[in-house]
């Protein structure tokens, strides 16, 4: 059974406010202990991502190649026990704050130790190509 509420969307957008914080800190650790211990990026272009490494170093890479800003934004979250499902549109900024990219993800997120981790992230871009 799905059930929305608005808790769950109110702790997804808490758990969105520290992935932006934390990367528009440039703190790829601090995005990475974000996600579940078993956690895993699906990113276009890639194979999986998989384990809080492997994000780190995903995170890292996306700050060195110059972008300084994440905006998350939530179209609906559905939550399901101890699993949710967001899904949203991003943006992402460079250092003059221009669109680097936009687009579109869904997030599975699970409660681990109490707390929502994303355990599987997937994106695409809405640009042209």
């Amino acid at each position: 059974m799905t059930t929305p509420t608005v808790d769950i969307r109110s702790d997804i957008r808490t758990a969105d406010d520290a992935f932006e914080q934390s990367f528009n800190q440039g703190d790829a650790a601090g995005i990475a202990d974000l996600y579940t211990r078993d956690g895993m990026l699906l990113p276009t272009g890639s194979d999986f991502v998989r384990g809080r490494i492997a994000i780190r170093e995903f995170w890292q890479g996306a700050i060195n190649m110059g972008i300084k800003e994440a905006k998350l934004t939530i179209v609906e979250v559905e939550q399901q026990g101890d699993t949710a499902v967001e899904v949203g549109q991003y943006q992402l900024k460079g250092a003059g704050g221009e669109t680097m990219d936009a687009g579109k993800y869904v997030v599975i997120w699970k409660q681990e130790a109490g707390e929502w981790k994303l355990h599987r992230d997937i994106w695409n871009t809405s640009q042209p190509s």
